[in-house]
């Protein structure tokens, strides 16, 4: 009897979890048809940036819109919904192009900044870009995951972050993290504050977004090494290479690149099991082997994991976030794990600087730490479903 009780409950579990999952598929249509009825106009009061239109009468992104844009949430406004569905429209039509592994070569003079965690902090985001510079023609940026969450404008540095997506496709890369997904939204703000500014169908739009974020990114030098090799780990063609993943490794050995290219993402969320949810979910430990996760999701793994695994796949090092670090970064695994962190003083308490890498076409990296930035009297998890909600995750 009590078997077939929770039979039942999961069967139900498993159907709202469907209709839950078609809800946010349709959520890309459902925008297009009320953009095409007419039901998102801009009101003709709205006097602050211009999304200007193309030849045939769409919308398109110009990188003046994107700074103008910027100055104009500094000042504390908001664009009209219909930008914001443009902007994250635009962004999907090519994330869902993209594998859930994507390849990112650095070719001779170029540079890219893998950036951390930024949870909402649009202030010291600012900052941040102020330091790495705009994606251009010979720079490329890396979001590794939560980009919302915690902050309390964190509509704000998902709508950058996607307009730079939208305008330069191969120069502005972004990685899902564990807080681009719907649990933690409802819990930590996201749903909350993307409800408040633009309305439900704007977070369900995101929502579906965040599901078409890749999982990873492989950053591959193009030029041989410029120090010495003797133990570092090379690619088959004898260059370094780097695996980007917001969390981190997995519960078991043997998981190839091609494994995590093909994971079918969109549409999906992490769960609490499963690759998708390890390379979110995952944390470094100092022990050996693997030890249960302190966040009661995903596991910890420890050097020898890591190094069985770079040398499997032939990997240089893995980059991941996902973890307050005091200087804003940290080299672990006797250097085959670095972990980087973009929110300095994290949630107005940690204390913490923030840091991003820059990695060139030889696979170097150098590390560049910055401090927290004042803001407005707006506090963190301002439109959290709860204020107390523990700062592990």
């Amino acid at each position: 009897m009590q078997l077939d009780s929770t039979q039942k409950i999961l069967r139900k579990v498993e159907f709202e979890k469907a209709i839950e999952m078609e809800e946010e598929k349709s959520a890309v249509l459902r925008c297009h048809e009320i953009i095409t009825e007419g039901g998102c106009d801009v009101d003709k009061g709205y006097t602050g940036p211009v999304l200007p239109t193309g030849e045939d009468g769409k919308f398109t992104i110009t990188i003046d819109f994107i700074r103008n844009m910027i100055a104009y949430f500094k000042e504390g406004k908001s664009i009209p919904r219909r930008y914001v569905w443009e902007i994250v429209l635009g962004a999907h039509s090519y994330f869902e192009k993209e594998e859930s592994m994507v390849t990112l070569d650095v070719e001779d003079g170029m540079t890219v900044d893998v950036i951390g965690d930024v949870h909402g902090q649009l202030y010291d985001y600012l900052h941040l870009l102020s330091l790495t510079g705009e994606p251009s023609e010979k720079h490329c940026l890396l979001m590794n995951g939560d980009l919302v969450d915690r902050g309390s404008w964190s509509v704000e540095v998902i709508l950058i972050a996607l307009a730079f997506k939208w305008l330069y496709p191969k120069r502005m890369y972004i990685n899902r993290g564990n807080h681009e997904a719907k649990e933690m939204n409802r819990t930590y703000g996201f749903e909350g504050e993307a409800k408040h500014k633009f309305g439900e169908q704007t977070y369900k739009l995101f929502a579906h977004v965040f599901t078409a974020m890749p999982l990873a990114t492989l950053i591959s030098a193009t030029q041989p090494p410029s120090g010495p090799t003797k133990d570092v780990i090379l690619s088959p063609e004898g260059k370094k290479r780097y695996f980007v993943v917001h969390g981190g490794l997995f519960s078991k050995d043997g998981v190839t690149l091609d494994e995590i290219r093909k994971i079918q993402r969109i549409g999906h969320q992490p769960g609490q099991e499963g690759l998708m949810c390890e390379l979110l979910w995952t944390d470094p430990q100092e022990l050996p082997g693997r030890g249960p996760s302190k966040r009661g999701v995903g596991i910890a793994f420890g050097p020898d994991v890591t190094k069985r695994w770079c040398e499997l796949n032939g990997v240089t090092g893995v980059i991941r976030s996902h973890e307050v670090r005091q200087d804003g970064y940290s080299v672990e695994h006797g250097g085959l794990c670095t972990t980087v962190f973009s929110a300095p003083n994290y949630v107005d308490q940690a204390g913490n600087k923030g840091a991003f890498i820059r990695i060139d076409a030889a696979g170097s990296q150098t590390y560049t730490q910055f401090d927290a930035q004042p803001h407005p009297p707006m506090k963190p998890m301002a439109y959290a479903s709860n204020g107390l909600a523990s700062l592990l995750m």
